[in-house]
């Protein structure tokens, strides 16, 4: 049987890494590779805001959080926030857009999740884990992470592709291939994740899904929204179990 510390060791594809640090410049480049993060941003922080009723003076862990964009778009709502992330050249981005936006609520550190949930275990209100859980060798290991660093009672929110057909042409086919979105290769469609797949695994660590979303993009306006149907990317809100 595998420690913590060993699954943290192991749970990272260091081709993922250095895909990420490769392009870590372009972070806040509005209309560079990660541009459509920046176009979906807004409704993934609307989504949050309203799951918990205002992120204001709470406590807040972004695992995988890159070069902050969903990070500090929650400091700027009074959250304190921490990111996590093994992508160092990432992390760099970080803290200087943070520091050039004097933004002082928001910290980041280049830490395995496993590893910091098990040195911080039930001390955040929330905790996000957006577009990650495709990136990771053991995505349940994330989970269970997220669920063992947040207080009872804490909402947790996950966003990953579905695995299916439809998920394969917009993301990989369209969205690499044809509108060239973002990088080819950013996506293996093996990694997708099945809705199902991923309650399972929330159930199994002491978590309640309260909701499942579609995020949905307009190639047409270049605009994301939030609609029921699931098939392609989706969030996932969870409340984490009493004791």
């Amino acid at each position: 049987m595998s420690t913590h510390s060993d699954t943290a060791i192991h749970n990272v594809d260091n081709e993922e890494v250095e895909k990420f640090n490769s392009i870590a410049s372009s972070w806040w480049d509005l209309e560079g590779e990660f541009k459509p993060l920046h176009k979906l941003n807004p409704v993934r922080v609307s989504y949050i805001q309203e799951k918990t009723q205002g992120v204001a003076h709470k406590s807040l862990l972004d695992i995988g959080c890159g070069g902050g964009i969903l990070a500090e778009s929650l400091a700027k709502l009074n959250a304190d926030v921490t990111g996590i992330d093994l992508a160092q050249d990432s992390l760099n981005i970080a803290r200087l857009h943070a520091l050039e936006s004097d933004i002082k609520n928001v910290s980041y550190q280049c830490i395995a999740a496993e590893t910091f949930a098990e040195q911080h275990p039930g001390q955040f209100d929330i905790v996000t884990c957006m577009e990650m859980l495709e990136h990771v060798p053991d995505p349940e290991s994330i989970v269970a992470s997220a669920a063992k660093a947040c207080k009872p009672s804490g909402k947790i929110f996950f966003s990953t592709l579905n695995k299916t057909a439809k998920s394969y042409l917009l993301s990989i086919i369209g969205a690499e291939k044809v509108l060239k979105l973002v990088p080819e290769g950013t996506h293996q469609f093996e990694k997708f994740i099945k809705p199902a797949q991923l309650i399972q695994w929330a159930e199994r660590h002491g978590l309640k899904v309260k909701n499942a979303i579609g995020l949905h993009y307009n190639p047409l306006s270049e605009q994301f929204s939030l609609k029921p149907n699931i098939d392609v990317n989706y969030i996932l809100y969870c409340e984490k179990l009493e004791d």
